[in-house]
């Protein structure tokens, strides 16, 4: 009790040494506050995306590696056709025995097929082969009377000649992909717009029109190559045709039409993009057309919900061990959802480094002040010491000064960065959210604008968006606070440490020797 009591004589005794100390602390602690309030808004935003953006895992066909195996074997165009019909598509027990993991939470999949449709042209890339026949027509021809008795012919044993004619005959014959044999054209279902990942990417953009926000219906969009190639625009109702069983018919309204950005869409070698047939609906509609036809075929697409994050290459490498053919590839939204996040991190990792910075000046700082705290009252150390105060009680004494101002300093900074911490935070964010604003924008420009009856609520499209910056929700809560105190009590009691080593090294009677 006597420490303490003295320890606070001595805070207002000395005032304008402990003020100081006191503003120092008052300016660490708000920094830290504010530092502290953006890691963990940030931490909560992260945590937010992540949880409603699951990390999924597809398995899909890996054309570029097909093609270079075909080019490195030096395949004919005919024999790469072949060998291209020769490779399965995945089936469902195949899907749900790479499903069956440790490495996945769920799966899901979707179906697309290939129809025919009514009064429309194909953007076809099929290779047609012109043969020639040669046929060679032998007849023989008999004559009455004795051999050789035509002037001018040898005689004939069989008392006859023969004639013979030769025809040529062309031929075509047509190789084509036989994995479209069942219909012309590439019916693709979605079942929301954070899955049409085309269009989130920018692979894909409307130029005409929007994207349908009704999942359920039989809205359709197109590619402007099909548009162009038979005169189509939006609002045209085109037929579609069971490739099966032509009398099973599905009437479809255009709602938009859409370019390809990729590099298929550039390759002057090609008339055609690789979307130029590939017809965007619903998933709903593609089951409606298979409930139908049971003899219709069509592409199961899975998407495999990992667990966390250390699932994705043991998914891979497992799935790859259960017989994963080599034209497939296994690929995670991953970086797309570290790319979602970046802006937010990128400010975490700037408070990050402030909040160190500020703790080491700052106990740099307090140290100094302290080693010159100590040695202004050293005839006061050796006075205490004279008269029995053990050394220990008197590190206490000033550790416990140092602790009462420190408090009652921080306790000030925290109600100052809390003050702070919103401003400073958003002027950090400006950019950042400008920047994932911008993104988000041009997302919803892929998909024709955000119309009236188009929801885009809810839909990140990997985008941590937030609409206002002031959002971010940067506030000083008990957790904070919590952090802050015992971050500053270490600080306090690290400072102390250099001052109670100097306390343990000073001789009372030579100290007061020097005073007199």
């Amino acid at each position: 009790m006597y420490i303490l009591k003295n320890s606070v004589r001595n805070i207002t005794r000395n005032k304008g040494r402990n003020f100081l100390i006191g503003i120092i602390l008052v300016v660490i602690g708000a920094a830290c506050a504010i530092t502290l309030a953006i890691r963990q808004s940030a931490n909560n935003i992260v945590s937010s995306y992540e949880k409603e953006n699951k990390l999924t895992a597809t398995i899909s066909f890996d054309r570029r590696n097909m093609m270079n195996s075909f080019r490195e074997s030096e395949k004919s165009q005919e024999e790469m056709i072949n060998a291209f019909n020769d490779i399965e598509s995945l089936s469902l027990e195949e899907i749900e025995k790479y499903a069956d993991s440790k490495y996945v939470e769920k799966l899901t999949y979707t179906y697309d097929i290939n129809v025919n449709a009514k009064d429309i042209t194909e953007a076809t890339d099929s290779l047609v082969k012109e043969k020639t026949e040669v046929t060679t027509k032998t007849t023989t021809k008999k004559f009455s009377g004795e051999s050789g008795s035509r002037p001018g012919m040898p005689p004939m044993m069989d008392g006859g000649f023969r004639t013979s004619s030769q025809t040529t005959k062309k031929t075509t014959e047509k190789i084509y992909n036989e994995k479209k044999d069942s219909g012309a054209f590439n019916l693709v279902g979605y079942d929301s717009y954070e899955t049409m990942k085309e269009f989130v990417d920018g692979s894909y953009t409307i130029t005409d029109g929007k994207v349908s926000g009704d999942f359920n219906g039989t809205d359709v969009i197109i590619s402007e190559e099909l548009a162009t190639l038979n005169e189509l625009k939006v609002g045209d109702k085109i037929t579609l045709v069971d490739p099966k069983n032509e009398k099973l018919t599905y009437e479809a309204t255009i709602t938009g039409i859409y370019k390809e950005n990729s590099d298929s869409a550039n390759d002057l070698g090609s008339m055609f993009s690789n979307s130029a047939n590939k017809i965007i609906t619903n998933s709903n509609f593609i089951k409606t057309i298979l409930d139908a036809d049971e003899d219709l075929s069509a592409t199961i697409t899975p998407t495999f919900i990992l667990k966390d994050k250390n699932s994705v290459e043991g998914f891979e490498k497992e799935v790859k061990e259960k017989g994963l053919g080599e034209f497939y590839t296994v690929s995670n939204n991953l970086s797309e959802i570290e790319g979602a996040t970046k802006s937010v991190n990128n400010v975490k990792v700037f408070a990050t480094t402030f909040l160190i910075i500020t703790l080491a000046i700052g106990a740099v700082v307090l140290i100094v002040v302290n080693m010159i705290n100590i040695r202004e009252r050293k005839y006061e150390i050796g006075v205490l010491r004279t008269i029995g105060m053990k050394k220990s009680k008197l590190s206490i004494q000033f550790i416990c000064e140092l602790l009462i101002v420190g408090i009652i300093s921080l306790l000030i900074g925290t109600g100052v960065g809390a003050t702070l911490s919103v401003p400073i935070s958003n002027k950090l964010l400006k950019n950042e959210i400008n920047s994932a604003s911008e993104k988000y924008e041009n997302i919803e420009n892929n998909f024709g604008g955000a119309g009236p009856d188009m929801n885009f609520k809810g839909q990140d499209f990997g985008v941590a968006k937030v609409e206002e910056v002031s959002k971010i929700n940067a506030v000083v809560d008990y957790k904070v606070t919590g952090k802050l105190m015992l971050i500053g009590i270490g600080l306090i009691l690290i400072s102390s440490l250099a001052s109670t080593v100097v306390i343990q090294r000073f001789s009372p009677l030579t100290i007061l020797k020097e005073r007199s």
